[in-house]
């Protein structure tokens, strides 16, 4: 499983991983209840490979977010994400300090949340994450 292939679909809850395409959008497997659906071009799906989070200096790729996350919580689930908004703000605070509070919302902070949560609840392997961010960080040097 890569995050290239790992999509959040825009009014539908959870995760969801590319199965294969068709010629009127793709067939996608739910993380959680691996029941799959297709996913027709009118629906807004977003890749989590291209999902960024805002800091006041640039913007960091969700999954250097999902690894600061996973080394925080070594290996672990993280808080709930239904937990109240003090709490995620502090948490989000922990994971990536210089975010910025102005365009970042709690419920950005949920989502990330409860998809890191859910990806630890599929078995996703970091380790693909950090070797990926390490290979980009050679190519930019």
């Amino acid at each position: 499983m890569k995050l290239e292939k790992l999509i959040a679909i825009s009014g539908k809850p959870g995760l969801y991983q590319i199965i294969t395409q068709s010629k009127s959008g793709v067939i996608v497997e739910s993380l959680t209840d691996k029941k799959r659906i297709p996913v027709n071009n009118m629906n807004n799906i977003s890749t989590l490979n291209d999902i960024a989070i805002y800091t006041y200096e640039e913007e960091v790729p969700l999954k250097q977010v999902f690894l600061n996350i996973h080394e925080k919580e070594d290996g672990k689930k993280s808080i709930d994400p239904k937990s109240d908004k003090a709490a995620l703000l502090e948490y989000f605070s922990a994971v990536l300090p210089e975010y910025d509070q102005e365009r970042v919302y709690a419920s950005n902070i949920k989502k990330v949340i409860s998809w890191y949560n859910a990806l630890v609840d599929a078995e996703f392997d970091f380790s693909s994450i950090k070797e990926e961010l390490e290979e980009e960080a050679k190519e930019e040097e």
